[in-house]
């Protein structure tokens, strides 16, 4: 998953319908919070996400939206922390 974070190469990360429907819910949060209601956890209800799984989900995508716009705000320059890789 790192390796595609870093790359853009998503190919067969993806692949498996829940890693797929998390990815999907949180690009949704992300970029269009006011369209994540109850509609957009059915999906991942359906591949068995309970509760506490899903608070989880949403706690950890709100944060790193949180920090990051915080840092963005900022002007916050972050040191990297995996070194450069070759494309």
């Amino acid at each position: 998953m790192t390796d595609a974070v870093m790359t853009g190469e998503w190919a067969g990360v993806l692949e498996a319908p829940r890693l797929h429907a998390l990815c999907a819910y949180a690009e949704k949060l992300t970029r269009n919070p006011g369209a994540c209601g109850e509609d957009a956890l059915a999906p991942l209800r359906a591949l068995g996400l309970s509760d506490r799984a899903l608070h989880d989900l949403v706690a950890v995508v709100a944060y790193f939206n949180f920090v990051n716009r915080i840092a963005s705000g900022l002007a916050v320059e972050l040191e990297p922390t995996e070194p450069t890789r070759e494309r």
